[in-house]
């Protein structure tokens, strides 16, 4: 996973956190090997890379689903 954006009602660190304990990982930057972007409010950068190599953007409803 890899977070940009605000998100509606979760901290990053609660984000991340609900992440790591149910086996995922969190990295700085979108690289193919990515699986998901969690993208909230005013998305920056990642948000473009995500999108040009084809990443998954989620946004907090579609996280909280997922895990």
């Amino acid at each position: 996973f890899v977070l940009t954006g605000t998100l509606p009602t979760l901290s990053r660190d609660d984000a991340k956190k609900k992440i790591i304990s149910s086996g995922g990982k969190v990295s700085s930057s979108v690289s193919k090997n990515t699986s998901y972007v969690l993208a909230g409010e005013n998305p920056g950068s990642k948000y473009d890379d995500a999108q040009k190599l084809g990443v998954q953007i989620i946004d907090e409803a579609q996280f909280l689903k997922i895990i």
